[in-house]
C-alpha cells in the first residue's frame, strides 16, 4: 500500500496541478493592477507628475512595483493558508500596476512615459489577463489529481483557519468514491479539521445573495438587454458621425494617430452592423440576437478599445465600464435562456438525418 501512495504521488508530481481559488486570486491580481494603474495616474495628474529623488537621480515607480511584486512572491513562498495567497494576489497587482505603467519608458528610445499609445499597451496586457482568468475558469471538469489537490488544500488552510461546512461538504462529495490511500486519508483530516465561524463571512454572503437576487430580478426584465442593443447602435453611429465631421475638416488626416483613428472607425462599423442585426433579432430570434450583440461587444472590447484608448488616453475608461456593463448583461441572459431551453438546446444538438429525393 504504501509503495501505490508512493507512486500515485509521483504521478501527480509529473503535471502541473490548477490551483481550486485560481480565478478569485486572478481576478484580485487583475483588479488590483488597473486600479494601481489609474490611481497612479491620477495622482500625477493631481500633483503635476512630481520628481522623486534630487540633481540627477530620480526613483521611478517602476522600482516600487518591482519590490512589491518581490514581496508577493516572497508571502506567497513563505507562508500557508488563503490569506498569505490573497496577499499574495493583492502585493502582486499592486506591483505590476506600478510596474506596467511606465510601459511608455521601455518601448520607446527617449524613455517617454508619456508615450500617447501606452494606454492601449496597458490596456491590451490587462485584457489578456482577463482571458487568462476567464480561461482557467472554463477548462472543464477537474481530473482526479485537481479534486485531490484542492481537497488537501483545503485541508490544510482548514488547519490554521478552519474551514466552512460547505467548503467541508463538498470537498468530502469530490473524493467520496475514491480508494486511493491519499486520497482516504485526506478525508479523514477533512472531518477532523475545525469548522470556521465567521460573522463577516456570513455577513458578505448574505450581501453578495442579495446582489445575486438584484441581478436576478433585474435579468428578467426585457428592457436591460434593449437598451444593450439600442447604445450598441448609438455609441459606433456617433464616433462615425464624429469621424466624418473629422474628415470634412481635414483633421483626421492631420490626426497623430492616424492610423489608430482608422481602425477605431473600422470597428465602430462592424459594431453598429452587428448591433442593427441583434436589434432586428431580438423580438423573432432572441438567441441569435443575443449573439449578435455578444460579438458587437467583444469586437468593441478586444478590437476597438485598445485603440480608443490610444487616440484618447484613459478618458476611454468610461466607455469601457459601459461596455464591460452591457457584456455581463448580454452574457447573463445567454446563460438563463440556454439553462431554461433544454428542448430546443437539444434540437440545435441533434439535427434530423435528410429525407432522400423522390
Amino acid at each position: 500500500m504504501r509503495d501505490q501512495a508512493a507512486r500515485s504521488l509521483l504521478c501527480r508530481a509529473s503535471r502541473l496541478v490548477r490551483a481550486p481559488d485560481t480565478t478569485g486570486h486572478l481576478w484580485a491580481f487583475v483588479l488590483s493592477g488597473i486600479g494601481t494603474v489609474l490611481a497612479t495616474r491620477a495622482y500625477l495628474e493631481l500633483t503635476s507628475y512630481p520628481k522623486l529623488g534630487g540633481g540627477s537621480l530620480h526613483i521611478a515607480h517602476v522600482l516600487w512595483g518591482g519590490l512589491l511584486m518581490a514581496a508577493g512572491l516572497c508571502v506567497a513562498i513563505a507562508f500557508l493558508g488563503r490569506s498569505a495567497r490573497a496577499w499574495a494576489a493583492v502585493l502582486g497587482g499592486i506591483g505590476f500596476g506600478l510596474f506596467i505603467d511606465e510601459i511608455g519608458k521601455f518601448v520607446t528610445t527617449r524613455t517617454d512615459y508619456f508615450y500617447q499609445p501606452a494606454a492601449g499597451l496597458i490596456y491590451l496586457v490587462f485584457a489578456g489577463l482577463v482571458l487568462l482568468v476567464g480561461w482557467s475558469r472554463g477548462r472543464g471538469t477537474p481530473s482526479p489529481q485537481e479534486r485531490t489537490a484542492a481537497a488537501l488544500q483545503l485541508a490544510l488552510a482548514g488547519v490554521t483557519s478552519g474551514v466552512s461546512e460547505a467548503e467541508r461538504a463538498a470537498a468530502l462529495r469530490s473524493l467520496r468514491d475514491s480508494a486511493d490511500p491519499v486520497d482516504v486519508a485526506i478525508l479523514r483530516l477533512l472531518v477532523a479539521v475545525p469548522a470556521r465561524e465567521s460573522r463577516w463571512g456570513a455577513a458578505r454572503e448574505r450581501t453578495l445573495q442579495r446582489v445575486r437576487a438584484a441581478a436576478d430580478r433585474l435579468l428578467t426584465r426585457r428592457w436591460p438587454v434593449v437598451l444593450a442593443a439600442v447604445y450598441l447602435v448609438v455609441q459606433p453611429v456617433v464616433t462615425l458621425t464624429g469621424a466624418a465631421l473629422e474628415h470634412a475638416t481635414g483633421e483626421l488626416a492631420r490626426a497623430p494617430q492616424r492610423g489608430a483613428d482608422l481602425v477605431v472607425i473600422g470597428a465602430s462599423l462592424a459594431t453598429a452592423l452587428l448591433g442593427v442585426r441583434g436589434g432586428l433579432l431580438l423580438r423573432r430570434e432572441r438567441q441569435r440576437a443575443l449573439r449578435a450583440l455578444h460579438l458587437a461587444l467583444l469586437v468593441d472590447l478586444l478590437f476597438a478599445q485598445i485603440f480608443k484608448f490610444t487616440v484618447n488616453q484613459f478618458a476611454a475608461v468610461s466607455a469601457l465600464a459601459v461596455n464591460l456593463m452591457l457584456l455581463w448583461v448580454v452574457s447573463a441572459e445567454t446563460r438563463r435562456r440556454w439553462a431554461s431551453d433544454p428542448p430546443a438546446r437539444q434540437q440545435r444538438r441533434t439535427r434530423p438525418p435528410l429525407e432522400p429525393d423522390m
